[in-house]
């Protein structure tokens, strides 16, 4: 249901105002999950209000928090949470009542409990993780090789194992191409390549209110230099879109494919014979970018504590169940739906399940996150050295100088 920026203050205790950014088969999957919640003894109303996905949603959301319109509930990539926190933007969530709904500390990965604190205040409840995986085509990879005895695509541990695999997928894949990957205008995947690689080799980056960014440069360059070796018209197509990328794959036209766990529900329904691993550990451990849909509570001048406390409830059902939110590829945050024996009968989810032990966000400011301008900034700057018009410090230096600028200015919130 798409509604306007009407915030919650006017309805009755039991009805819920919910805001969020899904869609696609995210959204259809939500919007069944709360009907089945709505369904329940003493649940109550929780009207769903659809926002563009990126920067539209967080302005209106932050303006709907600012000037009092706020929703009694909505949805943020845990990477943004830290840009609004601050700014008194969000109120923190009841542990006691939590609690009371069977929902604590415990049952969350440690990893992403402390994304979702922020100075020691839990501003956050994660639904999901979801990471940059490698999706690979099970007939290709059966006709080149490269399936062990369990069926599933074989380990490789080093840089020229990983490119050697590309290489047999392609050449067993119509289009030539063991590696589809689409960087043209999507700075956010491009970021999403970048940090999963820089990461592996043990790259960090910190971004200090009022410094300059501090990173290892020779990382960098070798990052950029191990992508630029997967888009060399050999291994992979130099000239893809996220559109197009997509479509060579789903179309069975090359051997693997590297995107979000979101794309699984899709290709499942294309009846793409497909399977998804973990992005291969080729320069350390399997670290991979990834973010959360998480559930935040915007602020509210005055607390109607019975509407506060039905949110709660909501929420913890959300988490209770989301092993339906699991059929959209994403891996659910809370500990005893992944532990559950029925989650190991998903597939492909549960393949990469281990995920959320090598997981990366954004470095933390109030500009990183999805569909940020950290994001837009470096799809700007280095598209060029990903099409081998720029050399890629060139590139690079361009990117970092404009977060440096931006690490001079306060936060908008």
């Amino acid at each position: 249901m798409l509604s306007g920026c009407a915030g919650a203050a006017a309805g009755p205790s039991d009805e819920i105002d919910f805001w969020h950014l899904l869609s696609g088969p995210d959204g259809q999957i939500m919007g069944g999950m709360l009907d089945d919640y709505m369904a329940t003894e003493g649940s109550v109303d929780v009207t769903q209000t659809v926002l563009a996905w990126g920067a539209p949603y967080y302005t209106k959301l932050a303006m709907a928090s600012a000037g009092g319109r706020a929703p009694d509930l909505s949805i943020m990539h845990a990477s943004r949470v830290p840009g609004y926190a601050p700014g008194g933007l969000l109120d923190p969530w009841d542990l006691d009542l939590l609690s009371e709904f069977g929902v604590t500390k415990e049952q969350f990965p440690e990893l992403i409990w402390d994304k979702m604190t922020i100075d020691g205040t839990l501003t956050a409840i994660a639904l999901d993780s979801h990471p940059f995986v490698l999706f690979y085509n099970t007939e290709i990879a059966e006709a080149a090789g490269l399936l062990g005895s369990d069926g599933l695509l074989v380990d490789t541990d080093t840089p020229e194992d990983f490119r050697e695999m590309a290489l047999q997928l392609g050449a067993h894949a119509p289009s030539g191409y063991g590696l589809s990957f689409g960087y043209l205008g999507d700075g956010s995947n491009q970021w999403r390549m970048f940090s999963t690689y820089y990461s592996q080799m043990g790259g960090t980056i910190e971004l200090p209110v009022g410094g300059t960014m501090e990173y290892q440069e020779e990382l960098v360059i070798e990052t950029i230099e191990w992508i630029l070796s997967l888009i060399d018209g050999e291994v992979g197509n130099p000239g893809h879109d996220g559109g197009t990328a997509i479509s060579e794959f789903a179309t069975g036209g090359s051997g693997a494919f590297y995107g979000g766990v979101w794309e699984t529900a899709s290709y499942k329904e294309q009846g793409l014979p497909f399977d998804v691993t973990m992005i291969p550990g080729v320069f350390g451990a399997p670290t991979a970018y990834a973010d959360s849909h998480s559930f935040v509570l915007p602020h509210q001048d005055a607390v109607d504590e019975q509407r506060r406390r039905n949110v709660h409830a909501v929420v913890a059902h959300l988490l209770q169940h989301s092993i339906t939110w699991a059929q959209a590829g994403h891996i659910p945050a809370y500990l005893p739906v992944v532990e559950d024996p029925s989650y190991a009968d998903l597939v492909p989810q549960s393949h990469y399940a281990d995920a959320v032990d090598h997981l990366v966000y954004d470095p933390q400011a109030w500009f990183t996150g999805s569909g940020s301008d950290f994001h837009t900034y470096f799809g700007n700057d280095m598209q060029n050295v990903w099409a081998r018009r720029t050399k890629p410090l060139d590139g690079w230096n361009a990117f970092v100088a404009r977060i440096n600028d931006l690490l001079q200015k306060p936060s908008p919130m």
